[in-house]
């Protein structure tokens, strides 16, 4: 597919990008095994204790509703756009402008957020093996790392994301199945899924964390460019990402309260956090395993940073295109076939951020990473709902399927609505402080989508031929240039102008 700028730079995607390889890129983003180690004790201590198995399925299935009404869209829609493009064509232009703001903030603030994660973790570990480091150095060596990887295509990016990916699912799996080897069927309790477990005070806690960890699943619509065949591969990977992430987040949690005891769990996840999987891998595996366990938590945040900045630049990539942001972005490296200016504008924004924070002497997890998160999951999610809204406005006058572009996404809708509740009421929570300037970080996405409809709504008015081209919407091409039929030999100049006429009365409109 040739991208063509405003400025009139052609560009050439690759289309090198297989089902495997999104789904790659896609799980790799929701980081798996620093989603556990990080989240899974929290939702443990704060939430429902043994029942967050249960949790993790309930969000597993919301979901999979969700992706039933994705895939239908992504099967129709596939100009690499993502959540933007869908909702211009499902919602209208206006709130997808607004959308698109708060996808670009949302991704670049959990791109910020993982890095300060990385940095302070890989000097945790490096000093524990006697390498003391300032965490500036790693975020310094993590900046090259990512800048290189996301100058360059994502085919490569998804072969570095490939290996990371089988590697620190295979240390959990290695603890799941020593787990099962040691304990039997006591290591899979039936008391997680009771309902006197779950539904019980702590269960929107469980409910926000377990949604947090599915974080940047959605992205594989953002390659529809860049696919072999966007029209399959990328409703597939999204399908298989859902089902691969929630299946392996619930079983490994159901593995943990089995292992420590379901009476057990929350107090010791509230004693252990963070080491609680350090130290079962210690007790069910040995302490070599650990050490790779705590390096693969390093990777596994490297490899999560790398997709999350592949799915920031290539939605600053489609709003430059549509002058939303500015149209020098929009553009495809002639050799590379990479939104390499996007992504070194990404580079640099995290490279300041890391410098104020380091120049200030601020911690990067505590005072950087948690708020950043924070902020993105809550957005995405945000995005995840008007995009099940947006399916039901798309195919409102198209042939429907009563499930995957009816049903699933009322219920996918619901289900992330009250998810985002339970993040704006739990902010504090999540993010891990209770400083104002932090709890009301929500109010800048309220902010940058009023302020994406403000622009769209200027935009029609001084520029309507740029507002119709708004998220690649197949009306644009008629609403500009409308076919008139040429008069035949046998019809009067008057008949024919009057059937010029009727045809530019008929033409849609904005």
């Amino acid at each position: 597919m040739v991208s063509t700028t405003p400025g009139g730079q052609r560009g050439s995607f690759a289309r090198t990008l297989t089902t495997p390889k999104i789904v790659f890129i896609v799980i790799a983003a929701a980081a798996p095994l620093a989603a556990m180690v990080f989240t899974v004790p929290l939702s443990f201590a704060l939430g429902v204790g043994p029942g967050v198995p249960a949790v993790f399925a309930f969000a597993g299935l919301t979901l999979l509703c969700f992706t039933s009404g994705y895939a239908a869209i992504s099967r129709e829609i596939s100009n690499g756009g993502g959540f933007y493009s869908q909702i211009a064509h499902g919602l209208g232009r206006r709130p997808a402008v607004g959308a698109g703001l708060i996808a670009v903030i949302s991704y670049n603030a959990v791109t910020i957020g993982v890095l300060g994660a990385f940095a302070y973790f890989t000097q945790s570990v490096a000093a524990s093996h006697g390498l003391h480091l300032h965490w500036a150095v790693w975020a310094v060596v993590g900046l090259l790392f990512v800048g290189m990887l996301g100058y360059r295509n994502a085919d490569l990016s998804a072969r570095v994301l490939a290996v990371c990916m089988v590697c620190e699912i295979a240390i959990l799996l290695a603890l799941d199945i020593s787990v099962l080897v040691q304990r039997g069927f006591s290591a899979l309790p039936g008391t997680s899924f009771a309902p006197g477990t779950t539904l019980v005070p702590g269960i929107g806690v469980s409910v926000m964390f377990a949604f947090a960890s599915f974080l940047g699943f959605e992205s594989a619509g953002l390659y529809g460019e860049e696919a072999k065949n966007p029209g399959s591969s990328v409703p597939r990977a999204t399908a298989i990402a859902v089902v691969v992430v929630s299946a392996f987040y619930t079983f490994t949690s159901w593995v943990t309260v089995g292992a420590v005891g379901p009476s057990q769990v929350q107090q010791q996840a509230s004693h252990h956090l963070a080491d609680l999987f350090f130290g079962l891998s210690d007790t069910y595996l040995n302490s070599a395993a650990t050490t790779v366990m705590q390096l693969l938590l390093c990777t596994s945040l490297l490899a999560s940073w790398l997709a999350l900045h592949n799915a920031a630049n290539r939605y600053m990539y489609t709003l430059g295109g549509d002058r939303v942001l500015p149209g020098w972005l929009h553009h495809v490296h002639p050799r590379h076939a990479s939104v390499h200016r996007a992504s070194l504008v990404q580079t640099a924004v995290s490279s300041a951020v890391v410098l104020v924070y380091a120049a200030a002497g601020l911690d990067p997890y505590v005072n950087m990473s948690t708020s950043m998160i924070g902020l993105g999951t809550l957005g995405v999610i945000v995005l995840q709902a008007l995009a099940s809204l947006a399916v039901l406005g798309y195919f409102r006058h198209r042939p429907r399927h009563w499930w995957n572009t009816a049903a699933a996404p009322v219920l996918g809708a619901v289900g992330l609505i009250i998810a985002t509740v339970l993040v704006v009421l739990n902010f504090g929570v999540l993010t891990g402080t209770s400083n104002p300037l932090v709890t009301s970080l929500p109010w800048v996405l309220v902010a940058a989508a009023l302020f994406g409809f403000a622009q769209a709504w200027r935009m029609r008015t001084v520029s309507p031929d740029r507002f119709r081209r708004i998220g690649g919407r197949p009306d644009a091409l008629a609403a500009t240039s409308v076919p008139v039929p040429a008069p035949t030999a046998a019809a009067p100049p008057a008949q024919a102008d009057a059937a010029a006429a009727g045809e530019l009365k008929r033409a849609p409109t904005a």
